[in-house]
């Protein structure tokens, strides 16, 4: 199985660097970085000391219902390019470990699908996860805080692809 890093979708990065609202309607804190310890949700790097940055509310969920957590994330203040090697670990996954929980095609939790994973087990746990039926996608989020890092999807690899590797 191939899966996938997602940062945060390019539109909503540009919403909020042109002046727009966060999750909750207010206009994102802007502090500076003192090193490691935040991570951009859009580059999936960490901002380097000194650099500004944005403190907003976000819900990676794309409807309002009882699953649909809110939290604080990081964006750089200045636009970043998104993260693109989406089968690599991101770099800001640098902690020890974080929780890695599924999720179904509702948007909501599947229960029992959560757990703290050492960071080296991401991608292996994330494969497990993504093997079920009943989970369409998988969030990494703080072990500490439980704020959200990113998403990991499954890969579909087209059938074509399939015969011309049989080949």
């Amino acid at each position: 199985m191939t899966i996938a890093f997602i940062a945060m979708p390019a539109a909503d990065a540009e919403h909020l660097w042109n002046g727009g609202a966060d999750a909750y309607g207010r206009q994102p804190e802007t502090m500076t970085s003192e090193g490691p310890g935040y991570p951009c949700r859009h580059c999936l790097k960490n901002i380097e000391a000194g650099e500004e940055l944005l403190v907003l509310a976000y819900r990676p969920f794309p409807e309002l219902q009882p699953y649909a957590e809110t939290g604080p994330i990081f964006l750089h203040k200045q636009p970043c390019r998104r993260y693109a090697a989406e089968e690599v670990l991101p770099p800001m996954l640098a902690s020890t470990d974080y929780i890695v929980r599924g999720y179904g095609r509702d948007d909501r939790i599947v229960y029992g699908s959560g757990a703290v994973t050492p960071t080296e087990r991401i991608a292996s746990r994330a494969e497990e996860l993504l093997a079920r039926a009943d989970i369409a996608y998988v969030h990494v989020r703080s072990a500490r805080n439980n704020c959200y890092q990113c998403r990991i999807d499954k890969v579909e690899i087209p059938a074509f692809a399939d015969a011309a590797l049989a080949i």
